[in-house]
């Protein structure tokens, strides 16, 4: 085959997580590229105004019950599976969001005879990782690996764009504060992307069957350390703050109280083990599969931070 190219050859592709951070920019470039595309949303009402504008077509479904799966996936050629959580929230675990749903999912596209599947999972994934995060999304990779779809695996880094819960909020903070609040000693090393090249990669998987059976790394073109972003950002609003480093240790013990007493904790302690280890990888093959332009952060922030 070809690749997925035309416009009104039924729904093409079915997208979970479509509402998302990421899935509404996937959305966008996928409509944008005359692909058909179907969102699986819990509640139609709510978000039927947003697939009005985005000319999506919305059906009724949830990743977790493989009977309403049945007819989200009827009639498509391709699933991307995007849902994640980066936070547990009571029965929303790791295992649960990122394992147990993929399970359910790739076994719904099997059942519905789609052959297509792109996975998003996350830079850092591997089978000895320390995070229950990271070792989660391994799990899921594995049962992508052998359920006999035509599977591509995305591992994107940090990812940033306009109303992103991680460049934005570190950006609202030492704007706020009179100083730089650093967990640990900074040093690890991270290579974020862009939320745009993120989903030009999705498209471009979905278009490339070359990419079929391969795990791709998702980031920057260039490497730096959680202190020098930091820095960048410093740059960027034009501020010169003294950094205050939080012993990991402490910052363990503060997510421990944090995670028992707040809904949504500022860091948590699976965080912390993620923080602290480099989280690098090579971006050509997939700049190279999927032809993405690969911008400096300092380039692609300019386009949307706040001043």
């Amino acid at each position: 085959m070809n690749g997925l190219r035309h416009r009104n050859d039924g729904p093409l592709i079915t997208v979970t997580g479509a509402t998302g951070f990421v899935g509404t920019e996937v959305v966008r470039q996928a409509r944008a590229e005359g692909l058909r595309v179907q969102a699986i949303v819990r509640d139609s009402k709510r978000t039927r105004a947003w697939g009005e504008r985005e000319e999506v077509e919305l059906v009724c479904g949830d990743v977790f019950e493989a009977g309403s799966l049945a007819s989200a996936f009827a009639g498509a050629k391709a699933v991307v599976h995007l849902v994640g959580i980066i936070v547990e929230h009571g029965q929303n675990t790791f295992e649960r969001v990122h394992t147990d749903a993929t399970r359910t999912v790739v076994d719904a596209a099997k059942q519905a005879g789609i052959c297509r599947y792109v996975h998003m999972s996350a830079l850092g994934t591997r089978a000895n990782a320390q995070s229950r995060y990271h070792q989660t999304k391994w799990a899921a990779e594995e049962y992508v690996r052998q359920s006999g779809l035509a599977w591509t695996i995305l591992r994107p880094s940090v990812i940033y764009g306009p109303g992103d819960k991680a460049i934005n909020v570190l950006a609202r903070v030492i704007r706020h504060l009179p100083f730089v609040p650093v967990l640990g000693d900074g040093n690890a090393k991270i290579q974020p992307i862009s939320v745009a090249t993120v989903a030009q990669a999705v498209v471009g998987a979905l278009k490339n069957d070359a990419s079929v059976g391969k795990t791709y790394d998702l980031c920057g073109p260039a490497a730096f350390t959680w202190n020098e972003l930091y820095d960048k950002l410093l740059a960027f609003h034009g501020l010169r703050k003294p950094k205050l480093h939080l012993p990991l240790s402490m910052a363990r013990l503060q997510a421990a109280v944090m995670e028992k007493l707040l809904p949504n904790p500022p860091f948590t302690r699976d965080q912390l083990l993620m923080i602290a280890e480099d989280n690098v990888g090579d971006p050509q093959p997939a700049a190279r599969d999927f032809r993405l332009e690969l911008e400096t952060f300092e380039q692609d922030i300019a386009l949307y931070l706040a001043r």
